[in-house]
This record gives C-alpha cells, structure tokens and sequence, in this order.
C-alpha cells in the first residue's frame, strides 16, 4: 500500500493507493466527454403511475436539473426520485421516476444539454441504488502515461483497492458536507448553518470567499444576501431564510433540498468508513486478508465475524466470491454484529463527539433515516485501458455506491484538484 501524499486525501481518510506505482498524473474532465457514465438499470416495468424516463445531461448538476425538469413540468422536484447521484461536469444518462407525468409533456420539455426519453412505468419511485451498475468511459488527458504501468494498475484494479467513497461525496473545492452533517449530528444546527454558508476555501474565488469571511464575522443575512453571488443559491436560500426567521437555524436547514439535507449526514457516515479502513490499513491487513474479528458480508446481507479457528475458511470464502471483507457505518439503533471495526467506530465517534443515538435525533431534523450499513472494503472491476499519445482511456463497470475516481486516482496519483 502506497500513502497518498495530498493534505485533503489525507483528512477524508483516503489515505492509501493499493498500486506502488509513481502515477501517470493528468487531468479528468478537462471537457464533459472525457467523463461519461451510463447507468444500467435493474429492470423496467410497463405498468404503474410513475413514468421513467432516461435523462442524459452535459454538465448539469444533478439537483440543478431535477430542479429545472420540475420547474417546466409545474411540479414540485419532490415528485422526480432518481437511484444514483451523477457527476456534473460530465456526459451521463440516467433513470428518474415522475409522478403523475404523461409522456406527452415530456415531450414538451426542452432544455439544453439535457435529454428525456420515456422507457417505461413503475408501481413505484426509483429508490437510491436500485440500478444494476454504472459503464464508465473516462479520458485522462495530458499525463506521463507508460503502457507498462497503466497495465500493472490494471491488474491492482482487477484484484483488489481500497473502496473509498471518492473525494465528490464530500465536494473537491469546497469539502464541508460530512463537516456539516457532523454539526448536524451534535445539535448544533447554528454551527452547521454557519459552516455551510461561511467556511471558505482556496480553490473558490476570491469574490465568493470574501463574501464567506465577511457573513462570519458580522451575522448579517440581509448585508450577506447582498454580498453572495447568485450563483450560490443553497446559501442565499438559507440566508433569506435567516432574514425573515431571524436565528431560526433549523429552519434554515429544511430550505436545502432534502436529498441535500440527507446527504449532509450520509457525508459524514462515508468519512467514517474512509478513515476506518485507512486506520485498518495502517494496522497491517490486506484489502482481501481476512483477520480474526474481521466482519464479513454475504449475499443479501448476511453477516458473520471471523475467528481465529474460521480464518482459515474465510479466506477461501472471500477467494471464491461468496463474501467480503466488510466496515459496517453505525447509524440510528444499529445492532449490527460487534466486530473490530465496532471498536474503530466508537473511537472515531468519541473523537468527533458523537454518540450513536445522534443519528436518531438527525433523522427528526433531516426526516431521512440513517441506519448502519455495511460497505464492503476493496472494490475489484476490469479495466479496458488504452495508451494514446498524452491521454489514456479507461473503461470499466461499478456497483452502485462506488466511485469512478477512486479507481482513476490509482492510475494517476495526482492532487485531487485535479479531479474535479
């Protein structure tokens, strides 16, 4: 295992490569088609009051584009329900469920960059990782690539590496969703608010940091409403909010998106899984080594715990595909089955300090549910890659819930910056 050099890897607990190879640097996404992804999905039905429809988007924001469907349509963005969060600065097709639309006024939404086509029904609306697997074909482009690496990386890939929730869960310039989920969490929702709206960062500009830095220190949502560019309308949201409700910051918190809002907390339960796998690399093991008090997870779920008499066995198990090595995320009345990582958990909670029962009272504030999950720790796909001239393409396919640049920062081992 490689450490990964870069600060803000490093804080998000990624903090390990699984290839010792120097990395071929590049950049991603130096334009929206070097990123493609296309979501299979699990089945389409014919029948049902929910219309899906497949929505192709080019560097759109996903809740930005929910946001604009529901707005030609008339309803709410509360009726559109997708199973997968997609990139923004990318090319990348999608399923979402519509309640109570008609293919004919899908038909009259035109907006640029983005597509709808009606592909079925169903009895009910697309739920989160309910897809099969996401195709990705992603360019790397000006990099130091030599075939005989990407080619040694291929192999790492196909094996085993670590299966990190990648850096665009927590946001790459700006990474304050599992910091705000963390206030969340603790009940300070003033913190939270404030740290949302105000926590400035180097990679932003200097326009929108100043306008940060000011709302800090003097309070003043009216005064910051003014300040804040248009484009930050998350913030200015709450800000209005703030104005009309003054110190109301709970209330301020509901004004986000309520996927926004959830993900917030889910934020800070990934951070959790990154740092306890990095801190079990830092012990010694093996992405595919199973060691006694090690958590194990089967098909639909099943658990087990490894024992000193059973490792034996596990690792046969684990070389056949019948199981995983597993970090299990606590959540609201997790009973899971103690293993080590419970004891990993527990201190990283009481170094944050959380309790579980947190995750309780969140779910009241976020009106989602945050129960424990456990999350295999290496991610294996095959890679197609092809060397040509300074840039290089990858192609492969992920389970739901895992990240396309956690396979591609194997491969390049640059500063996450650039990896926007």
């Amino acid at each position: 295992m490689k450490p990964s050099p870069y600060p803000l890897e490093q804080i998000l607990g990624m903090r390990y490569y699984a290839s010792d190879t120097p990395g071929i640097g590049g950049r991603l996404r130096a334009m929206a088609e070097d990123f493609v992804v296309e979501e299979i999905p699990s089945g389409i039905g014919t029948e049902g009051p929910f219309l899906i429809c497949r929505l192709t988007k080019k560097d759109w924001d996903q809740q930005r584009a929910v946001r604009e469907i529901a707005k030609r349509l008339g309803i709410s963005y509360r009726r559109i329900n997708f199973s997968g969060t997609k990139d923004k600065h990318a090319i990348t097709s999608q399923l979402i469920s519509l309640q109570g639309i008609s293919p004919e006024e899908i038909e009259r939404v035109q907006i640029r960059d983005i597509s709808l086509e009606v592909v079925g029904r169903s009895s009910s609306p697309l739920a989160l990782g309910s897809h099969a697997a996401n195709r990705f074909v992603i360019t790397i482009r000006e990099t130091a690539a030599r075939p005989a690496e990407v080619a040694l990386v291929d192999e790492v890939c196909r094996t085993a590496i670590p299966n990190y929730f990648g850096i665009q869960r927590f946001g790459v310039i700006r990474p304050v969703t599992h910091t705000t989920g963390a206030f969340i969490l603790k009940g300070d929702y003033e913190g939270a608010v404030c740290h949302y709206i105000a926590a400035a960062f180097p990679g932003e500009t200097a326009e929108v940091r100043e306008a940060r830095t000011a709302f800090l220190g003097h309070r003043d949502p009216q005064r910051a409403i003014r300040e804040f560019p248009l484009v930050l309308n998350y913030e200015r949201s709450m800000l209005h909010h703030l104005a009309t409700h003054p110190d109301d910051y709970r209330g301020a918190l509901s004004v986000l998106p309520p996927k926004l809002l959830s993900m917030l907390v889910s934020a800070y339960q990934s951070s959790l899984f990154n740092r306890a796998l990095s801190i079990r690399i830092d012990d010694g093991h093996g992405l595919l080594e199973p060691a006694p008090g090690d958590r194990l997870l089967f098909a639909q779920g099943r658990e087990d715990r490894v024992l000193e008499q059973t490792v034996r066995n596990a690792r046969l198990q684990i070389a056949r595909g019948r199981c995983r090595i597993a970090i299990r995320m606590p959540g609201c009345g997790d009973q899971g089955l103690e293993c080590n990582d419970t004891l990993t958990m527990a201190g990283l909670l009481a170094e944050d300090g959380i309790e579980r029962d947190d995750f309780c009272r969140a779910a009241d504030v976020v009106h989602a549910r945050f129960d424990g999950a456990s999350r295999p720790i290496a991610l294996a796909t095959a890679v197609d890659s092809l060397v040509s001239g300074e840039g290089v393409r990858l192609s492969f396919s992920l389970e739901p819930g895992q990240y396309a640049t956690t396979v591609c920062r194997e491969y390049m081992k640059a500063d996450p910056l650039l990896m926007v």
